[in-house]
């Protein structure tokens, strides 16, 4: 059955890009996942911040490792993304990401998180908004969100700094590991006035 509009974006978009390294500021920068970053990717996963919020532990090493060498395949895929932010010495601070990767409707869902030593400073949303303004002036996507849950505070927080407008909320529309929580959902088009909040 066709479709009767084009896709925003032709399939092999983002495959026929090498994913770059970013500059963000004079304090951080992003880059691809590395296999020697594995012990960090671990220690982030071992956060019960982290955790809390994205449901996921790793087990060992091997499943840090696992973790990072499957970002080529889905960059490969066009289905998500993940660098690592790094501080002056390249030592990953966070991450910041895209999710469900969608080039015909020319959209994604930002995903970051940032380790307990480098939170405070801004990590999250200087890192976000430079992966944002990426997709939007080079990869060409319309439409950038977020989504958390309502208890999550902060996300909130660095969504608003972002200038990510609010769009509502989903109830119920997540489970976390102490049941259903609501969403709220932010997001940003390629339109968008693109002034956020300092930090």
């Amino acid at each position: 059955m066709p479709y009767l509009v084009e896709p925003a974006l032709p399939a092999g978009t983002l495959r026929a890009l090498a994913q770059p390294d970013l500059d963000v500021d004079d304090r951080l920068s992003l880059r691809p996942w590395r296999a020697d970053d594995a012990p960090v990717v671990k220690a982030a996963f071992d956060c019960p911040d982290i955790q809390r919020w994205h449901v996921r532990r790793m087990d060992g090493d091997d499943e840090a490792r696992a973790w990072i060498t499957g970002w080529a395949a889905h960059w490969a895929a066009e289905v998500d993304t993940s660098w690592a932010v790094v501080d002056p010495a390249d030592q990953p601070v966070g991450q910041v990401g895209l999710r469900t990767v969608s080039l015909v409707e020319g959209s994604a869902q930002l995903s970051y998180w940032v380790l307990p030593d480098a939170r405070g400073s801004g990590v999250a949303v200087r890192a976000a908004l430079t992966v944002t303004r990426w997709t939007f002036d080079v990869l060409g996507l319309h439409r950038v969100f977020l989504q958390h849950s309502t208890a999550n505070r902060p996300s909130c927080r660095v969504a608003t700094k972002l200038g990510f407008s609010f769009e509502g909320t989903s109830r119920g529309s997540i489970r976390h590991a102490d049941g259903w929580h609501d969403v709220h959902t932010h997001a940003r088009l390629h339109t968008d006035d693109d002034r956020p909040q300092r930090t």
